[in-house]
């Protein structure tokens, strides 16, 4: 069974054991979520998919810390111009164990 759900403006499939970093959450460590911006759901017989979301189902989720990305750098040059800015980004996430899958 897996479903398909929103967290800060994108999109996840997940399974139920699975672990998801999604965008940085106000949360504590520890803490039990409900995202109920579910999306689709399926298993081996049927799938059911929202218009645009499913009204009863939901996803529970325990927080499991909160971290930084890789580092991405961004290099700004302009040719022939002795133009060169250099700058460094590391987006914050929260890494989410999915705990069940209610439909």
């Amino acid at each position: 069974m897996y479903a398909v759900i929103e967290s800060g403006s994108k999109q996840y499939k997940v399974t139920v054991g699975a672990i998801v970093d999604v965008e940085l959450l106000d949360v504590k460590v520890g803490d039990v979520l409900q995202l109920d911006r579910v999306y689709m759901v399926a298993d081996d017989a049927n799938v059911q998919i929202g218009k645009p979301v499913l009204e009863n189902a939901s996803v529970s989720a325990t927080v499991l810390g909160h971290g930084k990305a890789a580092k991405v750098i961004i290099f700004r040059h302009r040719a022939k111009e002795r133009y060169r800015r250099k700058a460094g980004h590391r987006q914050q996430y929260t890494r989410l164990r999915i705990d069940a899958i209610s439909a």
